[in-house]
């Protein structure tokens, strides 16, 4: 910008009494300087104009500009920093509610530097977890976590992250014969229930292999229908998280209108290979339209993104093993090939849904998690976890520990809540 010299007009006076109008005008000047500091500070108060510092509250009185500020960052992109106070809210001493399987610590992990560190969004900081705000915004409410293991594991690291003020009663019994997968807690003080609904496919499933059922068997997938197990409860549910992915990785027989269309990696005569992205697709485009059509399903949906694993040196049944000690940084780990391609199908699902939702006066929301999962190589149990249900030659590097990285979807979660925010 130029700033430019601003001409006065010159006034030559040649009336004889010109000193006397001189000395007038200046008299009339300095009156009239003296008198505009009493009036300003006299009229300030009810002044039009804001203060350049004045922040304003809004009509509810429920936010003030600092929650705006918040809620326009975006917490789901960023780093992971050094926090050598971790772990930040409990350890595998402290908390009897982690399972074997993620009960790193216990089962002879050597190192610890994985629980100190914290995600770190860009621009904004991502608040402590508050257990007592968490259940006071869940008083008289319930939440489901409707997928596989790996949400069971988010709704693992959210019952060690509530222990810090009350534990849970297991009601899972009541409600399920296979209470290991199906899980029912109530808060009893906080009229608060949280239950797993177990859906590895979030559709309806069943063996094809004639050699019967095992960790890599052919399995029939049945994508325009359902699966039973949840349908028939998650009506029940004022919050429903929904995730998938790992198991879609596995030798499958796509269905579609009570006919076969093609398989993945399922080394059968005369049938078409198909990506495991077309199952993705379509299993959650099934979850997101018979939760827009349950009559008495009033919930918030959250997607929770695809959680990466991280084998190293051959993949899980061929040697492949998780050892790393600290995470990546983004710019040595990009979100690329496959994994950005089961994340972007699963967000275009969810857009998609989205916007029929809100005409039905569902919410429908995206809590991203995959970019701050990638850069954590180091915090999967590898061979430090038991479980009756593993060979224990195999290294686990699809679940978490606990305490470890996952406690940050809870942080995300709570935030979530409390700010309204939707990922962009």
């Amino acid at each position: 910008m130029k700033f430019h010299a601003i001409d006065l007009p010159s006034v030559k006076y040649t009336q004889p009494y010109s000193i006397y109008r001189r000395v007038l005008l200046l008299a009339l000047t300095l009156i009239v300087l003296t008198s505009i500091p009493l009036y300003v500070n006299k009229s300030s108060t009810t002044s039009p104009l804001p203060s350049p510092t004045t922040k304003t509250s809004t009509t509810t009185g429920l936010e003030s500009i600092e929650e705006k500020e918040e809620e326009q960052c975006h917490i789901f992109s960023g780093n992971w920093v050094p926090y050598p106070d971790g772990p930040a809210y409990y350890t595998n001493e402290t908390c009897t509610l982690i399972i074997p399987q993620q009960n790193c610590m216990k089962f002879g992990r050597p190192d610890s530097e994985f629980m100190k560190w914290r995600w770190k969004p860009d621009g904004c900081e991502l608040p402590l977890f508050d257990a007592a705000e968490f259940l006071e915004i869940f008083r008289g409410k319930s939440l489901a976590f409707l997928g596989d293991s790996v949400g069971r594991n988010q709704m693992q690291s959210l019952l060690c992250l509530l222990a810090n003020v009350t534990y849970p009663e297991d009601l899972s019994d009541q409600y399920s014969n296979d209470t290991d997968y199906f899980k029912h807690y109530v808060y009893t003080d906080y009229n608060f229930t949280m239950a797993t609904l177990w859906a590895p496919y979030l559709v309806r499933s069943s063996d094809a292999d004639p050699s019967g059922h095992s960790r890599n068997s052919l399995m029939n997938l049945y994508l325009d229908e359902p699966d039973e197990a949840w349908t028939s409860q998650v009506e029940n549910f004022d919050y429903v998280i929904v995730s998938a992915g790992q198991w879609f990785f596995r030798p499958l027989v796509y269905y579609e209108n009570g006919g076969s269309i093609g398989c993945h990696w399922c080394n059968l005569d005369n049938m078409t290979e198909i990506p495991e992205t077309y199952g993705y697709r379509k299993a959650f485009r099934t979850v997101f339209r018979t939760l827009q059509s349950l009559e008495n399903y009033k919930g918030v949906t959250f997607l929770r993104t695809f959680s990466p694993a991280h084998f190293e040196n051959g993949a899980w049944n061929a040697g492949g093993s998780c050892g790393r000690t600290k995470p990546f940084s983004k710019e040595e780990m990009k979100l690329e090939g496959f994994i950005l391609d089961m994340y972007m199908t699963q967000v275009e699902e969810l857009k998609a849904a989205q916007n029929q939702a809100k005409q039905k006066g569902l919410d429908f929301r995206l809590m991203e998690t995959t970019e701050a999962m990638l850069l954590r190589p180091d915090g999967h149990p590898n061979f430090y976890g038991a479980s009756p249900h593993r060979n224990t030659t195999y290294a686990d590097c699809v679940h978490w520990c606990l305490p470890g990285p996952i406690d940050t979807w809870n942080e995300i979660l709570l935030h979530m809540l409390k700010t309204g925010q939707r990922s962009t």
